[in-house]
């Protein structure tokens, strides 16, 4: 599983990390949208690996209130239907 995560990661764009968004309601602007982007790329083997110690509050600063309150509860919803998969 991790293998195919990491391929589809690593040919990830900005793109479809600003496609996602709009396809969930969160009209990122371009600081927000890069900075997603940077982190997934950097995070996203540790964030899977122990998704309990995320801890999304520390990148509030990173995002309007409206977008971290949607990106906040769009993690939720995906870990919940998702965490015992990893």
């Amino acid at each position: 599983m991790f293998n195919l995560l990491s391929r589809y990661i690593s040919n990830m764009t900005i793109e479809d990390i600003n496609n996602f968004a709009i396809k969930k309601k969160i009209s990122l602007s371009s600081d927000e949208l890069e900075f997603t982007y940077e982190f997934i790329k950097k995070n996203w083997n540790q964030i899977l690996s122990n998704p309990n110690n995320l801890n999304l509050d520390r990148y509030k600063n990173k995002y309007s209130e409206e977008n971290f309150n949607k990106i906040k509860m769009l993690y939720i919803e995906y870990y919940s239907k998702y965490h015992n998969f990893f």
